[in-house]
C-alpha cells in the first residue's frame, strides 16, 4: 500500500490511546492536538467517516490553512454555524461540538480554497484560544459512553442497513457513499454506520447537528432512523414523479416522430403541405377578404418574406407568425350596417327600460343627427348615474338599435396604459390593447364599445391608462390611432364609444372634456315596481325554469320590497331579493308542499325576514332641519340636529364624521346666524355664553360637501328663535359668510330623495331652478319648490 494510499485509514482516538500505553509505536503526525485552528461551515455539520472535498473561502481563512499545512499533524476543526449570513461568524454562533478533520490535497484557485478533509473524531470546544479571525481553539474529544444492550444496537443496526439497501434501489447515487464508506470504516461499527447514515441524508442542517451532539449510541441512531425514514419518502416520491414524467416524455416523444412521419408521406404524395407554406397562404387568404390600407399591405407583405426565410423551429418565427396573424384578424375596412330608424330605436329602448324618458329622449336625439348626417361617428357617450340604474343595458339597446356588435369591458382598477394601447413586440407575451382586440373578436371596425367604470380608473408606475384614452376618446385623433403591437394606425373613428360612471369628480377633466354627459337619477317606488313586473321578476322565473301560473307577487308585496328592504336608487338589489324569494318558492315545490304559490306582503317576513327599513317621517322640532345629499349610490335625506348644552361659556361642537368642507360650512353657518340675529328677531346674545352641538345622525357613514350650508344655518336659527319648521320641508344649497345661497350639484337625485321620504316642500338655490325644471313632469308632480339667492329668502319661506 502506497503512502497517499494508507494516510486515508482512518484511527479513532481509542485505537492511538491504547496503543501508546501498550508501548506501541505512533506516528507524530496521527496524534489528535487539543489546540487547533477552527473553520466554521455555513452548509451542514461534518461527520467523522466522511471524506469528502471542502470548499471555503481564501479570505479570511488563509491564514487557518497555511498553519495547518505547517504543522504536523494536518488537522483542522470543523464546526457548524447556527446562524449564517455573515461572511464571518462570531464565536457565540459557532457550535460547540464539532469534526477534526485531517486535510489532504489542498487546492487553491481565483479566491477560493479546496481541499480533502478525512472526519477522525467528535470534539467539544473547551476554551477559545483567539476570538478574533484566525479563530484557534482548544479541544477535548468525546468518547462513546459504553452500551449495554448489544442485541438493541444490532436491531437497529440492521435496520439502517436495510433502509440503505432500499434507497441503493431507489437511487443509484447512494451505491457510490456506500463503496467509499465500506473501503475505509468496519460495516460491523454501529457509531460509524450512524454517522454514515445521517451524513448520506439531505435532512436539515440543525437536525444533523443533533445528531453529531448525541454521544449515546442507541439515541443516536433512533434519530438516525428517523432521519433516514424521511429521505426514504422522498426518494420513493421523486422516483414516482421521475417515472410519471419518463412515461409523459416517451408518449410524447412517439406522438411526435408519428407525426412527422405522416407528415413526411403527405408531402410525398402532394396532399399536405408544410406548416411555412400553410401559414402563408391563411394569411394572404385573410387579407383577400378585407379592404386594407395600403401601408398595412407593405408592412404585411414585409412580414411575409421575413417568415419565408425563417425557421418554423425558431423563436423569431413564432413572434412574426403571431404578429402577422393579429394583423389579418383586424377587420380593416370592413362595417356593418347601420339601422338609422327612429322609431325602430325608439321601440327597442321602451322594450328593454321603464322610465327614463329624459334618458331615451336624449338618446333618440343623439340617434336621430346621425340618421340625418348618416353615419354616427365622433361622439362619445358618458352615462354617469347610481349603480344598477341600467347604464351598461343602455349600452345594449343603443346597439341592438342601430344593428351594431356590442363589445363591453371595465376600467375599474386598469393601471396599465399597455392595456389600452398595447405591449411592444419586444416582450414576451405582448399583446395588442383592448380596442385592436375588440375590433378582431366583432370582426367589423364599426362596433358599440363600452367602457364601464371609467371613473374607477387608476395609474401607477407602468403609466397612466387615462391618459392613453385622450387619444382613443378624440374624435380628432383617433381616426389614427396607433397600437404599439400592432405599430400601425388604425381607424377607430366609427366606433360608437359609450362610457359608465357613478361619478364625474374622479374622471380626469380632459378626459371629461371629451364626452357628452347623459345622466342618469335613480328610480322611484312606481318606476321600481313597473320595472320589476316587466323585466326581473320574469327573468328570474326564467332562471329558475318556473312558469308565470306557478308563482306570483302581488303589486303591493313588490311595493313593500322596495320601500322596505331595497331602498337603493338602481334596482339591482331588489333583483338579488326576488331571486332569493324564487330559489325559496323553489324549494317549497319540490317538497311537493303547493303546487302554487301566491306571495303578498303578510308572506315576505317568511322569505326576506324582517323589514330592514321602516317608513320614517321627516323629522320636525326645535334645531331639526331636514337636508338633501348627493352619493354615488343616489340622492338622500338627512337631519340635522342643533342642541343648547350649556350656558356658561360660548362654543360649538359638531359631531357625525364629517369631512373637512362641512365642518367650514358648519363654521360658516355658525359665524353667519351669530352675527344677523337680530335680522331674524332672534335674542342677540343667545350664542354669546351658550354651548351649541350640531350633530348629523348617522355618526358611522363619512359625509362631506357644501350643500348643507342652509340647512345647518336654519337648524341653529331655530334653535335660537325656539321654533320648530313645522312644515314638511327639507332643503339644499351653499352659504356663503355674506348670507349668499350658491347653487349645488345632484338637483335630480335630490329631489328623487324628497320623493321617495315624502317631502312635499323644498328649498333650492335660485342658480339651480333650470336644473328643477329640465327634470320631467312626473319628478316635478306634487312637489312645491322655493328658490332663495340669499338666507333672508331662506328664512322667509321656512319660517314665515
Amino acid at each position: 500500500m502506497s503512502e497517499s494510499e494508507s494516510e486515508f485509514i482512518p484511527h479513532s482516538a481509542d485505537q492511538k490511546t491504547t496503543e501508546a500505553k501498550q508501548g506501541g509505536l505512533i506516528r507524530p503526525e496521527e496524534i489528535l492536538p487539543e489546540t487547533l485552528h477552527l473553520i466554521p461551515l455555513a452548509s451542514r455539520p461534518y461527520f467523522p467517516v466522511l471524506i469528502q472535498p471542502v470548499v471555503i473561502d481564501e479570505n479570511p481563512w488563509a491564514s487557518s490553512m497555511q498553519a495547518m499545512t505547517e504543522s504536523p499533524h494536518k488537522c483542522i476543526a470543523l464546526s457548524y454555524v447556527k446562524t449564517a449570513g455573515e461572511s464571518i461568524p462570531r464565536p457565540s454562533e459557532i457550535c460547540e461540538i464539532g469534526c477534526v478533520a485531517r486535510v489532504h490535497r489542498v487546492h487553491q484557485s481565483e479566491d477560493k480554497i479546496q481541499f480533502i478533509a478525512q472526519g477522525l473524531q467528535r470534539y467539544r470546544i473547551i476554551q477559545w484560544v483567539t476570538r478574533e479571525v484566525p479563530y484557534i481553539v482548544r479541544v477535548e474529544y468525546l468518547k462513546n459512553p459504553p452500551e449495554k444492550d448489544e442485541s438493541q444496537l444490532r436491531a437497529y443496526a440492521m435496520s439502517l442497513i436495510n433502509i440503505i439497501k432500499e434507497l441503493m434501489t431507489l437511487n443509484p447515487l447512494y451505491n457510490e457513499e456506500l463503496k467509499q464508506y465500506l473501503n475505509h470504516f468496519n460495516p460491523n461499527e454501529p457509531s460509524h454506520l450512524a454517522d454514515f447514515a445521517a451524513a448520506i441524508t439531505s435532512a436539515e442542517a440543525e437536525v444533523l447537528q443533533e445528531v453529531l451532539e448525541t454521544l449515546p449510541l442507541l439515541a443516536r441512531m433512533e434519530k438516525v432512523l428517523l432521519i433516514l425514514g424521511k429521505e426514504l419518502e422522498v426518494v420513493k416520491l421523486q422516483a414516482e414523479i421521475t417515472e410519471k414524467m419518463q412515461d409523459q416524455l416517451n408518449e410524447q416523444q412517439r406522438e411526435f416522430f408519428l407525426r412527422r412521419q405522416l407528415k413526411a408521406i403527405q408531402k410525398e404524395l402532394g396532399i399536405a403541405k408544410d406548416d411555412r407554406q400553410a401559414d402563408v397562404e391563411k394569411f394572404e387568404a385573410r387579407l383577400k377578404k378585407l379592404t386594407v390600407p395600403e401601408h398595412v399591405q407593405d408592412r404585411v407583405q414585409d412580414e411575409l418574406e421575413k417568415i419565408a426565410v425563417l425557421e418554423t423551429s425558431s423563436a423569431e418565427y413564432g413572434i412574426t407568425r403571431n404578429y402577422l396573424d393579429w394583423i389579418t384578424s383586424v377587420p380593416w375596412g370592413v362595417y356593418s350596417t347601420d339601422n338609422f330608424d327612429i322609431e325602430n330605436a325608439r321601440m327597442v329602448l321602451d322594450k328593454d327600460h321603464d322610465a327614463l324618458d329624459d334618458v331615451k329622449e336624449r338618446i333618440i336625439e343623439f340617434l336621430a343627427v346621425g340618421a340625418y348626417r348618416g353615419e354616427i361617428s365622433g361622439s362619445i357617450l358618458l352615462l354617469v348615474g347610481p349603480p344598477g340604474v341600467g347604464k351598461t343595458s343602455i349600452g345594449h339597446s343603443v346597439a341592438e338599435a342601430l344593428g351594431r356588435k356590442f363589445y363591453r369591458f371595465s376600467l375599474g382598477g386598469m393601471r396599465d396604459e399597455a392595456e389600452i394601447k398595447g405591449h411592444r413586440r419586444t416582450y414576451i407575451g405582448a399583446m395588442p390593447g383592448k380596442f385592436v382586440q375588440a375590433l378582431k373578436e366583432m370582426a367589423v371596425s364599426n362596433p358599440v364599445i363600452m367602457l364601464d367604470e371609467v371613473d374607477k380608473i387608476g395609474a401607477s408606475y407602468q403609466g397612466d391608462p387615462a391618459s392613453a384614452l385622450l387619444e382613443v376618446l378624440d374624435p380628432e385623433q383617433n381616426s389614427e390611432f396607433l397600437d404599439h403591437y400592432l405599430d400601425l394606425r388604425v381607424d377607430l373613428s366609427k366606433v360608437l364609444f359609450m362610457c359608465t360612471a357613478n361619478q364625474m369628480d374622479t374622471i380626469p377633466a380632459p378626459l371629461l372634456d371629451r364626452m357628452e354627459v347623459i345622466r342618469l337619477a335613480g328610480y322611484l317606488t312606481e318606476e321600481k315596481i313597473q320595472i320589476a313586473k316587466h323585466y326581473l321578476w320574469p327573468r328570474q322565473l326564467e332562471r329558475a325554469g318556473l312558469k308565470p301560473s306557478q308563482i306570483k307577487i302581488s303589486a303591493a308585496a313588490l311595493k313593500t320590497i322596495i320601500n322596505g328592504y331595497a331602498r337603493e336608487a338602481g334596482v339591482r338589489n331588489l333583483e338579488k331579493l326576488l331571486g332569493r324569494i324564487v330559489r325559496k318558492a323553489v324549494v317549497k315545490l319540490l317538497g311537493k308542499q303547493v303546487t302554487k304559490i301566491r306571495l303578498g306582503v303578510k308572506d315576505l317576513a317568511d322569505y326576506l325576514g324582517p323589514v330592514i327599513f321602516t317608513k320614517q317621517k321627516p323629522e320636525h322640532g326645535i334645531g331639526i332641519m331636514n337636508g338633501l345629499a348627493w352619493t354615488s349610490l343616489g340622492g338622500t335625506t338627512l337631519s340635522i340636529e342643533a342642541s343648547r348644552i350649556h350656558t356658561h361659556n360660548r362654543g360649538f361642537k359638531l359631531t357625525g364624521q364629517l369631512g373637512d368642507v362641512m365642518r367650514e360650512s358648519a363654521e360658516i353657518a355658525f359665524s353667519y346666524i351669530s352675527s344677523h340675529l337680530d335680522n331674524f328677531k332672534a335674542n342677540k346674545s343667545f350664542f354669546d355664553n351658550s354651548f351649541i352641538h350640531l350633530h348629523v345622525p348617522e355618526g358611522a357613514t363619512p359625509k362631506d360637501g357644501p350643500s348643507a350650508g342652509i340647512t345647518m344655518a336654519s337648524a341653529l336659527l331655530s334653535l335660537a328663535l325656539n321654533r320648530p319648521i313645522s312644515r314638511n320641508m327639507a332643503m339644499t344649497g351653499e352659504l356663503t359668510l355674506t348670507g349668499k345661497v350658491l347653487p349645488v350639484g345632484g338637483i335630480r337625485e335630490k329631489v328623487i330623495a324628497a320623493k321617495r321620504a315624502g317631502i312635499a316642500e323644498l328649498v333650492l338655490p335660485a342658480s339651480n331652478q333650470r336644473d328643477f325644471e329640465e327634470m320631467p313632469d312626473y319628478l316635478q308632480e306634487g312637489i312645491q319648490v322655493h328658490y332663495a339667492g340669499n338666507y333672508q329668502e331662506v328664512f322667509e319661506h321656512a319660517f314665515n
